[in-house]
C-alpha cells in the first residue's frame, strides 16, 4: 500500500524532485487559483516585461473557478479545470518561476517540457468533487482580477488538500500510453 505524502507549499525544488508520478500528496499552505482568462493576463505581462499580481516562484496554481461560500465557509465548490484549456500558457508561467499546477487531465509535450526543464510538478485533483475538496479550503481571499468572476485570481490557505502527481519533473506520467520524456 503506497504511502500518502503530506509536502507544505510553496513547493522547494527538492519537494518536486521528491515527487514520482503516481505519488499520493496532501498539500497544505497557500496556493492561487486561476484559469484561462486569467492566465491570459498573467502571460501578457510577462509579455510586456510588467510586474504580475503574484509571484510565481515556488507557487501553486489550481486551476478551478470556486462558487461562492455558504455562511461560514471560505469558499463553495472548487472541482478542477480541464488542465489542457491552459497548455498554451503554462510553459511560459513555469519558465517564470511557477512551481506546480493542478487540474484535471493530459498536459500537452510543451508543458511536459517544461515541467523537467524547470523543475515543476502537474497535480491531478479528482473531478466532480468540489463540494468535498472545499473542505480543505481553510481561508480564499480574490487577489487579482475580481472584474473576472469566478476567474478572478484567489490566494487559498489550505489543510490536506488530495492530489495525485499525474506528471512529475522526471518526464513521468500516470497516464496510459504516454511515453515518458527522455
Amino acid at each position: 500500500m503506497q504511502t500518502i505524502r503530506k509536502i507544505t507549499l510553496p513547493l522547494s525544488e527538492e519537494d518536486v524532485k521528491s515527487l514520482n508520478a503516481g505519488d499520493e500528496v496532501l498539500l497544505t499552505g497557500r496556493m492561487f487559483t486561476a484559469r484561462d482568462a486569467a492566465h491570459k493576463r498573467l502571460c501578457k505581462l510577462i509579455d510586456a516585461g510588467k510586474k504580475l499580481p503574484v509571484d510565481l516562484a515556488g507557487e501553486t496554481i489550481y486551476f478551478a473557478g470556486p462558487t461562492p461560500g455558504r455562511p461560514g465557509r471560505p469558499i463553495g465548490a472548487i472541482g478542477p479545470t480541464t488542465s489542457s484549456r491552459m497548455d498554451s500558457y503554462s510553459p511560459k508561467l513555469i519558465e517564470a518561476g511557477l512551481r506546480a499546477m493542478i487540474g484535471k487531465g493530459y498536459r500537452n509535450m510543451q508543458v511536459r517540457e517544461a515541467l523537467k526543464k524547470f523543475f515543476a510538478v502537474h497535480f491531478s485533483a479528482i473531478g466532480g468533487l468540489g463540494a468535498l475538496l472545499a473542505k480543505s479550503i481553510k481561508q480564499a481571499k480574490i487577489i487579482a482580477y475580481e472584474d473576472l468572476g469566478t476567474e478572478a485570481i484567489h490566494k487559498l490557505i489550505v489543510e490536506d488538500f488530495p492530489v495525485i502527481v499525474a506528471y512529475d519533473s522526471y518526464g513521468n506520467s500516470v497516464y496510459p500510453g504516454e511515453e515518458p520524456l527522455l
